[in-house]
């Protein structure tokens, strides 16, 4: 009997402690609940604690016509005298012979959190008789940053975090003319689409009627599709269901209809951004005189961090794929 007794109770299952349970389940692939609270919310505390602390980078390009509002629009943006221009410009500065290149670099910080802002301004963009080859200062600079970026990538002791003055979005002003695109703003856009983030608006929206802003965004749209052109947010960068569903509504109000303005106005006992004329006081934040709201949204609030992945993984990426196999293949 002492000798069978401990193959009988072998045959029985062991009793599996509830520690050992425990790990059993969380460590199984179908195991995600967990039993008791273990902390890994605070990761997200760390990355915003890291983040306020270190700072982050963004940098933007204007580009359009003199008189279009640019530096009034990045003002507005960022609330903020980030973009200066001479108050009182000679008769040479106000037309340069060639596109010229003004970068200006601010540390903006909001409820602890810092961004360093760098806003390129592109004077004598399609200011001249002869705009051939008006883009090529443009796309020399946006390819001198990435080239700048993979320089410092492809050290042997790099830094530890390496100066990003990619461009991370391209906003690009079309003239309020009413009619279909120009070919200087559809060559602009094919070529830029491909190496930068491009956001197209229709400046000084307030100078055209309601039914002539809906008919002229139709027909930039209709110009943007027959010439394949793809802006942000691009279509075939959407993954999730749910972004995919946002960047279609956004992608019905391109381009933005949008109207600058820095200075505040009193509108039924409220300070407003507005722009003041014989007829009323244009609210540039509210959503039925224009859609500077969903520019802001859309650069700022919403899709800022995207446009810098965009930028890294695609854009970036590209160019560095090709340098690696220039430098491989002389």
């Amino acid at each position: 009997g002492s000798i069978l007794e401990p193959k009988e109770r072998s045959m029985e299952p062991r009793a599996v402690s509830e520690e050992e349970m425990t790990l059993t389940v969380a460590s199984s692939p179908a195991g995600s609940q967990l039993f008791g609270y273990v902390g890994i919310e605070a990761v997200l505390d760390q990355m915003k604690i890291k983040t306020m602390k270190t700072g982050f980078e963004f940098n933007i390009m204007v580009v359009g016509q003199s008189g279009l509002g640019k530096s009034t629009m990045v003002n507005t943006l960022f609330k903020s005298k980030v973009s200066r221009k001479a108050s009182q410009p000679s008769q040479e500065e106000r037309i340069p012979k060639t596109v010229q290149l003004h970068s200006i670099t601010h540390v903006i910080e909001e409820k602890g959190v810092k961004m360093k802002l760098t806003v390129t301004d592109t004077p004598g963009f399609g200011d001249q008789i002869n705009n051939e080859n008006c883009w090529d200062p443009i796309i020399k600079y946006i390819n001198e940053q990435y080239e700048r970026y993979l320089r410092e990538e492809i050290l042997i002791t790099r830094k530890r975090k390496i100066p990003d003055t990619r461009v991370h979005g391209c906003v690009y002003f079309v003239p309020p003319t009413g009619h279909w695109l120009r070919p200087l703003d559809l060559e602009f856009m094919r070529r830029l689409s491909k190496i930068v983030n491009v956001v197209p608006v229709i400046a000084k929206a307030d100078t055209l009627t309601l039914e002539e802003r809906a008919e002229f965004k139709q027909r930039i749209q209709e110009d943007l599709k027959n010439h394949a052109i793809s802006v942000y947010p691009q279509e075939d960068f959407d993954q999730d269901p749910d972004d995919r569903a946002l960047n279609d509504r956004i992608r019905e109000k391109i381009p933005f209809a949008v109207v600058g303005a820095d200075q505040e106005h009193q509108v039924n006992g409220k300070r407003v951004l507005g722009r003041k004329t014989k007829w009323g006081i244009i609210e540039v934040e509210n959503p039925a005189h224009c859609e500077f709201p969903l520019l802001r949204d859309l650069l700022i609030r919403s899709h800022l961090q995207d446009l810098k992945d965009i930028t890294h993984n695609v854009h970036y990426e590209s160019y560095r794929v090709r340098r690696l196999n220039e430098s491989n293949h002389p």
